[in-house]
């Protein structure tokens, strides 16, 4: 029986770290989704600012995404691609219309919070799989993501 993939991890591993990714995945979808409704629906004083910060958000969010479902076929894998298996699968909830700026960035916020603490989770599971793809890839979304809390809470003024 064979017991490592084609890139060498322990299959039972990088299955644990496939589920994972896939969580991690359908959090991501809701979140870019919630996000372009953000952009789209956006009103008010800081319309432009944030009109333009939303759009850079939920284009960084596509390329996660794509990253994420293209590690989780790395792995030996197949990526969920429903948004009825993403809602069962995300903590992250689809938000209503929001037109509010200010309510749009706390609820960013609580995405990112979410979205962080999975990959933390994912990581320490990487570090124990010695996947270092997987791992630097959550490495370099950590330290990003951790920044982005940074300023939009300052945004906020928290």
């Amino acid at each position: 029986m064979k017991t490592t993939n084609a890139i060498g991890l322990e299959s039972k591993k990088a299955e644990l770290l496939a589920q994972k990714l896939n969580v991690l995945l359908a959090n991501y979808s809701i979140f870019y989704q919630n996000t372009r409704g953000y952009h789209w629906n956006i009103k008010g004083e800081k319309f432009f600012e944030l009109h333009l910060k939303f759009e850079e958000l939920y284009n960084d969010l596509l390329l996660k995404i794509d990253e994420v479902a293209e590690r989780i076929l790395t792995l030996g894998h197949t990526p969920e691609h429903g948004y009825s298996h993403y809602f069962k699968l995300a903590s992250i909830q689809e938000s209503g219309k929001i037109s509010d700026g200010l309510v749009a960035v706390e609820q960013i916020l609580e995405a990112f919070k979410a979205v962080i603490t999975m990959q933390r989770e994912i990581l320490d599971l990487s570090d124990d799989a010695n996947d270092e793809g997987t791992n630097a890839l959550m490495s370099d979304y950590i330290r990003f993501q951790e920044k982005q809390v940074w300023m939009y809470s300052s945004f906020l003024k928290k």
